[in-house]
């Protein structure tokens, strides 16, 4: 916390000369003042009160007279906190190192000797933005995470969350559709955290990653001495999940021979273990997933069309993260935080070509591999910025946001659709545009566009004939 009882914001004066220490707390009373004479005691300070503004100087014992030790301070309070404001004092002569701890994360230097009014306002200033920023990420949170685990501003995949809050608290068995590493566990796991079942367990169990002759015994469970080895009765996942939810993930993995099973087991809500004759009621919350095309896999004759009937009450499309907007960035900086928290690394953000390289990389592997990238970014990097390298991206070149350039280029591909379609009907692809002949003879001409009208073309083909 950054607040006393008494709702004072938290100010912690890192100072080792006793006369400049009073008069520093005394002329700042409006705060709750913390003192701390050498890096320990500040790093402890940080740690007990949390403080919000730092006024540090560079010079702290046993290096008095260097900086060395006043860097490290720097270096360890923003890797604890690195949200804190740090306001580095300094000596007149001594502007190259104020200059150098702003570049390491302090947030502001002031040049002795102290003038109370020049420093009341940088001070101010500081409160100021810590409050701001904390503000937005507070109010970030709660807008950008729709449901547990999620991390959108997409469109699209807000309508997925609307539609899901919906889904949650029937007993539907929905199949999410997607790309390997688009979420569709964290998916899966809010469905079960907003229905009635979310005090009771979520079981999942990979279809692709159980070898074909145990993935009956892995869900179904088995009787003792039913198998060389099966020295004792032991439950499947499906009884599990009994009273919860049954995550089948990849299920376009599962074999023919075990689909009809599922598909028993799916109607009639019981199972019979592996070697055993007794028929036992489960009552599970049954969610799919799979990246494969199962449509596909229906006509091909490798996924029986029933179960797909049956697993398909409702589907859910996730788009890749290609596709979603905004969510690209916004994901990486979420993936900074998170693991510059766990690995006590002091980076606050990312340069401009590293999010040139992020908005327009294709991200084949999704969000699977942009938190394994930002993870090592976050390791590797040097300074408190992750660059394009730490990420192992290609250079991205100018990331263009210019809204003129978008429109015209969105404008031209509406054209060259609506063309087409119509196979160089001039009449009829203006229809289709919702314009005039007239208005798409002009933008024809204004993205020097060679078009053959479809009357000259027929005419062409009917000299050659």
């Amino acid at each position: 916390m950054s607040k006393t009882a008494a709702s004072k914001p938290i100010l912690l004066i890192v100072e080792d000369d006793a006369g400049l220490q009073s008069q520093l707390r005394w002329h700042f009373d409006q705060y709750e003042t913390v003192v701390a004479d050498n890096r320990q005691d500040a790093i402890a300070a940080i740690r007990l009160h949390e403080a919000s503004v730092v006024i540090q100087d560079l010079g702290l014992p046993p290096d008095e007279d260097g900086v060395d030790e006043g860097f490290k301070c720097i270096q360890d309070i923003l890797r604890i906190s690195p949200n804190t404001k740090i306001i580095v004092m300094t000596g007149k002569t001594d502007r190259d190192n104020a200059l150098r701890a702003v570049a390491m994360g302090a947030y502001d230097f002031y040049q002795k000797p102290v003038d109370p009014n020049t420093l009341d306002l940088i001070v101010q200033r500081a409160f100021h933005i810590f409050e701001l920023e904390d503000y937005n990420r507070r109010l970030s949170l709660s807008q950008q995470e729709p449901l547990e685990g999620l991390i959108t501003n997409d469109p699209q995949l807000l309508k997925i969350c609307r539609q899901l809050e919906k889904i949650s608290p029937t007993t539907v068995t929905c199949t999410l559709l997607g790309e390997s590493g688009t979420g569709k566990e964290v998916l899966a796991r809010s469905i079960h955290q907003l229905s009635p079942r979310k005090n009771k367990r979520f079981v999942a169990i990979n279809c692709a990653a159980v070898p074909e002759n145990l993935i009956e015994s892995e869900l179904f469970g088995y009787e003792k001495g039913a198998f060389t080895g099966a020295n004792k009765t032991t439950l499947g996942k499906v009884e599990t999940a009994n009273e919860g939810t049954l995550f089948l993930d990849e299920i376009g993995d599962m074999p023919l021979n075990l689909q009809a099973k599922l598909l028993r087991f799916l109607q009639e809500r019981v199972i019979e273990r592996v070697g055993g004759r007794t028929e036992i009621p489960v009552d599970v919350r049954v969610i799919c997933a799979t990246n494969k095309d199962l449509e596909a896999m229906v006509r091909e004759g490798s996924f029986r069309e029933d179960l797909f009937y049956r697993i398909c009450e409702m589907t859910v499309n996730i788009p890749p993260l290609r596709n979603r907007l905004g969510d690209k960035v916004l994901l990486a900086r979420h993936f900074k935080l998170k693991f510059a928290k766990e690995h006590g690394q002091n980076v606050t953000g990312f340069t401009p070509d590293a999010i040139a390289a992020i908005e327009n990389y294709n991200w084949p592997g999704n969000i699977r591999e942009m938190e394994n990238k930002v993870k090592r970014a976050v390791i590797m990097a040097d300074g408190k910025y992750i660059t394009r390298e730490d990420l192992g991206l290609a250079e991205a070149g100018e990331l263009s946001l210019n809204l003129r350039h978008v429109r015209q280029e969105a404008e031209r591909g509406a054209i060259l659709r609506a063309l087409s379609m119509t196979d160089n009907n001039i009449s009829a692809a203006a229809k289709l545009l919702g314009i005039t002949r007239p208005t798409f003879y002009d933008l024809i001409k204004k993205y020097d566009m060679n078009v053959v009208p479809s009357s000259q073309l027929d005419e062409t083909d009917t000299s050659s004939e």
